[in-house]
């Protein structure tokens, strides 16, 4: 008769070294490389065939270590700042992150268990009840209280709302935006220069209650320069530009 032997299943090649390197009480930070590689070809080789065809991950992991094994054997390699690099740096990284990532699926599958265990009752309280709020007795609320304390209270409120106040927000004024048409100013400017037959652009500017308005009224006579409306002439270099109509 043949014995069968049931090999403990692992979630992959990681959870089995972390297995190995616990069982033999090892510090992870200072594996020896050689007893664990043994140890893992071992349980790699007594993996049933079906299961191995499938656990190219196991292989891959066996050949990883076994490449850091002949690695320790040859002479320290160094980085170009002179420090010995280590081969088993890379694999120890990967294994304390594996740890931590089961630590924390330990924990979450702790609480699922206790959150099954949890039972709580509804809320069953009738409508009325639950609308029914306790009447406020107002002379037992202010039976301590007097006009003193009352006009104390009052100023302290006084005080935290004066203390919200931006000291220099607070006088800034209210920005109010100009609606000034580009098209109703180039209408207007049309219609003074076809009245007037000639006007100058300081005449033009003269009712303008505003920056953007003098902006405003700019464009308009450079749109109508642009159609052909109206002309500007200069007869000397700082002199009032005269805008006239093109019939």
């Amino acid at each position: 008769m043949d014995l069968e032997f049931k090999l403990q299943v692992f979630e992959g090649p990681l959870d089995l070294l972390l297995h190995l390197i616990e069982k033999n009480k090892i510090d992870i930070y200072d594996i020896p490389i050689v007893e664990i590689t043994d140890q893992y070809l071992e349980y790699v080789n007594q993996m049933p065939k079906e299961d191995l065809d499938m656990a190219s991950e196991f292989l891959l992991m066996a050949a990883t270590l076994i490449d850091i094994k002949s690695r320790m054997l040859l002479p320290k390699e160094v980085d170009e700042e002179g420090n010995e690099i280590d081969p088993r740096a890379e694999l120890v990284e990967k294994l304390i992150e594996y740890k931590m990532y089961k630590h924390a699926a330990q924990e979450l599958r702790d609480m699922q268990v206790y959150a099954g265990k949890s039972l709580y009752k509804e809320e069953t309280l009738p409508k009325e009840v639950k609308k029914y709020k306790q009447p406020v007795d107002l002379d037992k609320l202010l039976k301590d209280v007097d006009l003193s304390k009352l006009n104390e209270i009052f100023q302290m409120v006084l005080r935290r709302q004066v203390d919200k106040i931006d000291p220099v927000r607070s006088k800034f004024g209210t920005i109010e935006m100009e609606e000034v048409s580009l098209p109703e100013k180039m209408e207007f400017v049309s219609h003074t220069i076809k009245t007037k037959k000639k006007c100058s652009f300081k005449q033009l500017l003269e009712n303008s209650s505003s920056k953007i308005e003098v902006v405003v009224s700019f464009l308009a006579i450079l749109e109508l320069i642009k159609v052909g409306e109206i002309e500007v002439s200069q007869e000397h270099t700082f002199d009032d530009i005269y805008i006239t109509s093109i019939e």
